[in-house]
């Protein structure tokens, strides 16, 4: 390997590096943003709790106490519903200021915690109303669904609402498509639309308050209103103004493609490099589907590209694509930007396809910038003759790390990351890659000695 440092090509010793185990990679460290908006939703729990609290005299006996705890967590698993939808509804605002990865990782932690609650409160409220009429469970089960208003699409709706959980579990998700996960997702809306109206018609802190009614309503109202407009109305305009289309399709690497797309008016979009939109692309067997992939190259009045490795379906059709393919962009999101920059020096460290926005970071970042790319073998390392160009333009450094020929691998340590870049604890670090790649590199980045906060990443995992 010939990684180039200040613009020169020299040999180093550690140019090759073996390939990591995958596994989820950590969460960045919280910042200022992401306290202020768990501070938001903390206190709109504890406003649900005034809920329960001011509408409850007093709680007698074991069956009170049981209903009285179904109410809470039918309250909590409520709020939860339209937390969970918020956290999604793609917002420019929470999108940029959080990032979509800690988007989504709260999103996950948020279904598994409302699903928790619902089977909770399902279960306090039918053992509690069981204690009060001395019947059956079975018998107070049956009487709840079919007697109760609203309760049987409340019932249907809690059915969907545990289908999604289970099809969201890690064992299951291995098991298909992103496009496949993403679309049974949206049985999650129905599920919250049939259970709504139960929440009103027969729980004892909505009955008669109107204040409460009318507060619940605008919760719910609000998250649908940016729903609808985020994630179908925007795209919608903006693929009627911007009229994306594919120019060319060329090969970048074994598997790997660049897709160029021109437009109108694009820089109207605000994409910033290191950012990413979903994709939809109007072709056969691709329309059905928005699919996320960062921008490859700094964005242009009126030209974007991406590149994109064939993981999947999806990803192996963009191989195919005939110019004046028509494209819907939703987007930009992501927050993996030159905002998160703190310090003077930053590291770029890249896993295979992961090159691609820091690919866009490399050409746009100001001061002392340091790219180290692994991949498996020298031709998969993608884009290598713009990655040389930018550095010798820039008077940057850039290292090639590869596994193959294995003689020459070593571990993704602190100690070879250091020889790297031998003042790395100094640097902030952009991180993108595979989940286990990443892992791996915040581990070496810690033992390494750089800050938690000054260690940013995006990851491809869904």
């Amino acid at each position: 390997m010939a990684p180039t440092t200040e613009g020169k090509p020299h040999e180093h010793p550690l140019a090759q590096s073996p390939q990591c185990p995958r596994r989820r990679p950590a969460a960045p460290a919280a910042g200022p943003a992401p306290l202020l908006v768990q501070a938001v939703i903390g206190a709109g729990a504890l406003g649900v709790l005034a809920l329960w609290w001011t509408g409850t005299a007093s709680v007698v006996g074991p069956a009170g106490w049981l209903t009285g705890a179904g109410r809470i967590t039918g309250l909590l698993a409520g709020y939860a519903c339209a937390v969970l939808v918020a956290l999604m509804a793609r917002v420019p605002l929470l999108d940029h200021a959080l990032g979509t990865d800690r988007l989504a990782r709260w999103h996950a932690a948020a279904g598994r915690y409302t699903v928790s609650l619902v089977l909770t409160h399902v279960l306090l409220i039918v053992w509690g109303y069981t204690l009060t009429s001395r019947s059956g469970v079975l018998h107070e089960a049956t009487t709840l669904v079919l007697d109760y208003p609203d309760m049987l699409k409340a019932t249907v709706g809690c059915v969907l609402l545990l289908g999604t959980g289970l099809v969201s579990a890690r064992a299951a998700r291995r098991r298909m498509s992103y496009e496949t996960w993403h679309y049974l997702h949206f049985a999650t809306y129905l599920a919250l639309f049939l259970a709504f109206g139960h929440q009103l018609a027969n729980g004892a802190d909505f009955v008669g308050r109107r204040p409460a009614q009318l507060g619940w309503y605008a919760l719910y109202g609000a998250v649908a209103a940016l729903l609808v407009w985020y994630r179908f109305a925007v795209p919608v305009r903006r693929a009627l103004r911007h009229r994306l289309r594919v120019v060319d399709v060329r090969p970048e690497a074994p598997g790997v493609v660049s897709v160029h797309l021109a437009g109108e008016r694009l820089t109207e979009l605000g994409a910033r490099p290191g950012q990413f939109f979903r994709w939809r692309f109007l072709a056969p067997g691709l329309w059905w589907t928005a699919n996320p992939y960062s921008l490859s190259a700094p964005p242009l009045p009126q030209h974007l590209r991406i590149t994109v490795k064939a993981a999947g379906g999806h990803s192996a059709a963009l191989a195919r694509l005939r110019p004046g393919t028509r494209v819907w962009a939703e987007g930009p999101y992501g927050a993996f930007t030159e905002a998160r920059r703190r310090a003077p020096k930053v590291l770029l460290l890249a896993g295979g396809v992961g090159i691609t926005p820091l690919r866009t970071l490399f050409e746009t970042l100001p001061g002392e910038v340091t790219l180290v790319y692994r991949a498996r073998r020298p031709e998969d390392l993608a884009l290598r003759a713009e990655l040389d160009a930018i550095a010798a333009a820039r008077g940057a450094a850039v290292h090639y790390c590869v596994d193959e020929p294995a003689a020459y691998a070593v571990p993704l340590t602190a100690r070879a990351l250091r020889q790297l870049v031998p003042d790395l604890a100094a640097h902030e670090v952009y991180l993108c890659g595979p989940p286990g790649m990443t892992d791996a590199a915040r581990r070496a980045l810690r033992g390494a000695g750089v800050p938690r906060h000054h260690i940013h990443h995006e990851s491809f995992a869904f």
